[in-house]
């Protein structure tokens, strides 16, 4: 397989996992996408780095926002590394970072790498804005209320 074959199948596993089980809550297909030796290199908060740490905050955020959905705005690919910028809506409907449901329209803006080895996501770097979230959600992660 060329470079580009090989980037081309590795933005489709990647897209699989954001429109499949991100956004439509698809736990079966998660299992065939995550390699069982996946690592996540910036795992969120209380999060293992593994593919059991990546399932659970899967399922965290499909409670807290049960619409939760991505919306892709570009995706990239060197090889097996495929980049990806995209903004996550829904609505908080159950309980997220210890914030309780508001019925907010959420968004927030992601970049996420993921290699892909042998048809399976195998390892995972990214920055998620989660303090917009936050804001979003009438937190204030800044500190700054008195």
């Amino acid at each position: 397989m060329n470079d580009n074959a090989l980037s081309e199948a590795a933005k489709a596993v990647v897209r699989r996992n954001t429109e499949e089980v991100q956004s439509r809550g698809n736990f079966e297909l998660f299992e065939e996408l995550f390699a069982d030796d996946f690592l996540d290199h910036t795992p969120q908060p209380n999060r293992s780095p593994d593919k059991e740490g990546a399932r659970a905050l899967y399922h965290v955020l499909r409670a807290a926002f049960p619409d939760f959905r991505a919306e892709i705005h570009w995706q990239t690919a060197e090889g097996d590394l495929v980049t990806t910028y995209k903004t996550y809506h829904g609505t908080h409907l159950g309980t997220f970072l210890g914030v309780a449901p508001t019925g907010r329209k959420i968004h927030f803006e992601t970049v996420d790498a993921m290699r892909v080895r042998d048809g399976k996501i195998s390892e995972h770097w990214g920055v998620a804005n989660l303090f917009s979230l936050m804001q979003q959600l009438g937190a204030d992660p800044a500190g700054t209320k008195p």
